[in-house]
């Protein structure tokens, strides 16, 4: 999920640095967000499913 929204973030950016358009924020702190949304996926933040979590319980069985 985070992945999704990282490269949705890129794409804002992307579109308002070729359109030399301003929102407030810098290109620089989009792609910034966008990197540290990247390194939270890689990470491993937000991606455990319960569907692991059972399949943990069983194996003790």
């Amino acid at each position: 999920m985070l992945a999704i929204v990282a490269a949705i973030i890129f794409g804002i950016a992307f579109l308002l640095d070729l359109l030399n358009a301003s929102i407030g924020i810098s290109i620089t702190a989009l792609v910034a967000l966008g990197l540290c949304l990247l390194a939270l996926h890689q990470a491993g933040v937000g991606t455990a499913s319960m569907s692991s979590f059972r399949g943990r319980r069983n194996a003790r069985r």
